[in-house]
């Protein structure tokens, strides 16, 4: 935890505006540490938190890009709802969409749309840096891609199954794309995080990473300024 709260810490920025990777990673390694504790295959029925980290050699093919980023997504069986959060810093060019793609059938390959398009509603778009934080009713078709939809049984309900079952299986990933590199430059396998969720926990997790993207911002201008540009 104390690893998460340091994240937004000015040291952790360097003079070149760019992210201290020792911090950023050592609580990348948290959350990873989070998912091997609770390995063990989710039962359905209840509310699933799984989690990923964000970055270009995950795409296929790897992308050639310093941007950085996390991802959790919480699943509600119960209640029919996806909460997705993300926050994501140093993208060589601005947003123009996110989705979750599902459902690949080798490993680190690529799967089509899963989730609204054009974007999630609530991702910012045209900025490097940034965060979201939405839930979305899993009984609405609106909340998928169209040809997902159809080509699961052409009901929200089918959509919600084969959706969560990717998740589940670890064949779904989030996938953040930009201008130079519309079809993805950061992306990471979600994989289970806890059988009982820890919304305080990851929320810290990604306001950690925003607020870096904001120290950094504020250290350049400041040196910016210094120089007299």
């Amino acid at each position: 935890m104390s690893e998460l709260r340091t994240l937004a810490e000015p040291e952790n920025v360097g003079a070149n505006g760019s992210l201290n990777s020792h911090r950023l990673f050592a609580a990348v390694d948290w959350m990873a540490c989070v998912q091997v504790r609770h390995s063990a295959a989710p039962a359905f029925g209840v509310t699933i938190v799984y989690t990923t980290s964000l970055s270009g050699p995950n795409e296929n093919p790897p992308v050639s890009s310093s941007g950085i980023g996390v991802a959790a997504v919480t699943v509600d069986t119960t209640g029919h709802t996806l909460r997705v959060q993300e926050a994501f810093t140093g993208l060589t060019t601005g947003t123009t969409a996110s989705h979750i793609h599902c459902c690949v059938t080798t490993p680190t390959g690529t799967a089509g749309v899963a989730t609204m398009t054009p974007t999630f509603s609530g991702l910012p778009l045209g900025v490097t840096s940034g965060s979201m934080d939405q839930t979305f009713d899993t009984l609405a078709t609106s909340t998928y891609n169209a040809p997902f939809v159809t080509a699961n049984g052409g009901t929200a309900a089918g959509a919600e199954a084969v959706l969560f079952a990717g998740i589940a299986a670890g064949t779904a990933y989030v996938n953040i794309h930009t201008t130079q590199n519309p079809g993805g430059e950061i992306r990471g396998f979600l994989a289970v995080a806890a059988p009982v969720p820890e919304p305080e926990t990851y929320a810290l997790f990604l306001a950690g990473l925003v607020s870096l993207g904001v120290a950094a911002r504020r250290r350049h201008r400041r040196e910016v300024e210094r120089r007299g540009d």
